[in-house]
């Protein structure tokens, strides 16, 4: 029952195993030997090349702590970042609640670290300032809503949640657009191609970033979501070795730390500065499986 739970997973990510099959990195045998590099899949942030990259430093941290050399691969998509650990791509990944309860799933995919969720709200609706739209009862079957991503927490299982309590079905009372990232959904909000975007209420707080590129003002929140019990976890496969769990749980704590918040910028706020979960086992997702029915997706096997 467990290998079909990723329903859709393969269509999703069409293309995902030929990009990754040429990756640098890939964990055969010979990935398993001491010196062996750690491998980390990484699915876009954002597209400003001046400013300060969180993948970059979270590298470079985990290059200091574990003193082996840390190789990153570039996946377009938060399933794809799945993939990779399944296919023995990369050891490990950084992933939110859905798509780790999603993976965990799978049966081939652990949870290795998991940072619990915060009871404030994880999603938000946004519109522009003079947006006709004043609240979700505004909303119309031509409204364009735009989604980060189809394996998105905060970017798309949320607010379909939050709007499916207020009644609106997708693709009946609106109509969804995925952009392919918190940051498109922005440029498309802010060139007038869709209406509403819904992303992570900590993105819609950083003004004048990379990653949320208006000021305040511009912008307002039409509606927020409930919150998660997982915010972020770090995902490995089932299959990995002894030693490089080790290694890795010895070193997620100390990185993901408050001393280095400021440069981890979203990384870190993902994990919403909580108490850390070392290997905590597939119960903690057990509360995504309603939510995930609205979204279309079945994980009521979750074991």
């Amino acid at each position: 029952m467990r290998s079909r739970a990723l329903i859709g997973l393969g269509a999703l990510t069409a293309g995902a195993a030929l990009i990754l099959t040429g990756c640098s990195g890939a964990a055969g045998d010979s990935a398993q030997a001491a010196d062996a590099p750690l491998t980390f899949a990484s699915a876009p942030l954002g597209d400003d090349p001046t400013a300060q990259n969180p993948i970059k430093v979270l590298v470079e941290l985990m290059e200091e702590e574990t003193g082996r050399e840390v190789e990153v691969t570039d996946v377009p998509d938060y399933l794809a970042v799945v993939e990779a650990i399944r296919g023995g791509h990369v050891d490990f990944g950084l992933m939110s609640g859905f798509p780790s309860a999603l993976a965990v799933n799978t049966g081939e995919v652990d949870a290795l670290v998991a940072w619990p969720g915060s009871p404030d709200p994880v999603s938000t609706c946004i519109v522009l300032e003079d947006s006709p739209l004043k609240s979700l009862d505004d909303i119309t079957p031509e409204t364009v809503i735009a989604f980060a991503d189809p394996a998105s927490s905060s970017g798309y299982f949320m607010p379909v949640y939050t709007l499916d309590q207020a009644g609106l079905k997708k693709d009946v009372d609106y109509k969804a657009m995925f952009s392919g990232g918190h940051d498109m959904s922005f440029i498309a909000l802010a060139q007038g191609q869709v209406d509403v975007a819904c992303t992570a209420v900590i993105i819609a707080e950083m003004y004048d970033s990379d990653m949320f590129p208006f000021s305040k003002g511009e912008t307002r929140s039409i509606a927020k979501s409930e919150s998660m019990p997982v915010s972020t976890t770090i995902l490995v496969s089932s299959k990995m070795g002894q030693e490089k769990r080790d290694i890795l749980t010895a070193a997620i704590p100390e990185v993901f730390s408050a001393k280095n918040g400021e440069a981890l910028g979203p990384l870190f706020a993902g994990t919403r500065g909580g108490e850390v979960m070392i290997e905590p086992g597939n119960d903690i997702f057990k509360p995504f499986v309603r939510i995930a029915d609205i979204a279309g997706v079945d994980i009521s096997d979750l074991g």
